[in-house]
């Protein structure tokens, strides 16, 4: 039997509010009391309360929703969106999302993203890694990015994954159309912060990145550009090429130039390729490719540039 939504704080379990319904809804996983808190969905004696809130003896506690268990956080194999699979082995699946389709969930229930195409397709990724809603995946691409995302089947390939995504061990690369000055070949190694849901340049409290570009084709003022991101920073490649001058077309949020003219939903980024060692004692380190998106081959024509070269496989 659930807990009640409603409850009046007993005398043994007075004390922070946030402790009081982790202690009520045991298989709840902390982050998601937090995430309680955050939409303002718990309320103690009529007032919207803040996590560190202390509750006394027998006022009122509300809650607008239940917090999801990690079984309920698991995306659902009916709620898959079409993408295409790039590679499988007994550890490690690979796909090709298109843009517009987000990594995983944001809450329970929610379909249509890529960690539903996962599940569906390899139902043993269900609740492996640290978080369940995103069934194994070992990294995210934003919701307007396309391209490329690795899974692990299991918590050992998993964790094996994550650390080589740590290092320099792994190595990811990324297509972007840009506009603006832009030099041929250059490195952006300035650290980064997260404020608001934006990736802003901080040498101060940043963390380090390090992205580095060449120029695969110009036409007139945009260009075709291949990244190697060194490091995995939350919008990394985005905010280094605005930074540099250049940001992406169709990415409104780092100053980019409209890209609805050309048939772009979002920003043109694309995430091509990525070399990994394998999780699995003494197996080859991958190599692995997902090929440009139809309408993202149609922007490029629409800007006069041509499709890029595959890169060099190993």
């Amino acid at each position: 039997m659930s807990a009640p939504l409603c409850f009046r704080v007993e005398p043994s379990e007075a004390g922070r509010i946030d402790k009081i319904i982790a202690a009520r809804f045991p298989a709840a996983p902390r982050a998601e009391i937090v995430r309680l808190f955050r939409r303002g969905s718990v309320r103690v004696a009529g007032a919207v309360a803040a996590k560190g809130r202390r509750a006394r003896p027998n006022e009122l506690v509300e809650l607008a929703e239940a917090p999801p268990t990690r079984d309920d956080l698991i995306p659902s194999p009916e709620g898959a969106p079409a993408v295409t699979f790039v590679y499988e082995d007994d550890d490690v699946l690979a796909l090709s999302k298109p843009a517009g389709v987000p990594s995983h969930p944001l809450r329970a229930g929610e379909n249509n993203t890529a960690a539903n195409a996962v599940v569906a397709r390899a139902p043993v990724t269900a609740g492996v890694g640290r978080d369940p809603r995103e069934a194994g995946l070992i990294h995210r691409l934003d919701t307007g990015t396309s391209g490329l995302l690795v899974a692990a089947k299991h918590d050992r390939a998993w964790g094996a994954l994550r650390r080589a995504l740590s290092t320099e061990a792994a190595e990811k690369t990324y297509l972007a159309v840009v506009r603006g000055e832009l030099s041929d070949r250059g490195v952006a190694d300035t650290p980064l912060a997260q404020r608001g849901g934006v990736a802003r340049v901080d040498p101060r409290r940043g963390l380090g990145a390090r992205t580095e570009w060449e120029i695969l084709a110009r036409a007139g003022d945009c260009a075709l550009v291949r990244c190697v991101a060194r490091t995995g920073r939350m919008h990394q490649v985005r905010a280094h090429l605005a930074h540099a001058g250049a940001p992406i077309v169709g990415d409104a949020r780092y100053g980019g130039a409209e890209g609805r003219a050309i048939g772009l939903i979002d920003h043109f980024l694309h995430a091509q390729s990525m070399r990994a060692p394998h999780p699995a004692p003494g197996a080859p380190p991958l190599d692995l490719f997902a090929p440009l998106p139809a309408d993202r081959q149609r922007a490029l024509e629409a800007l006069g540039l041509p499709p890029p070269p595959a890169p060099a496989r190993r």
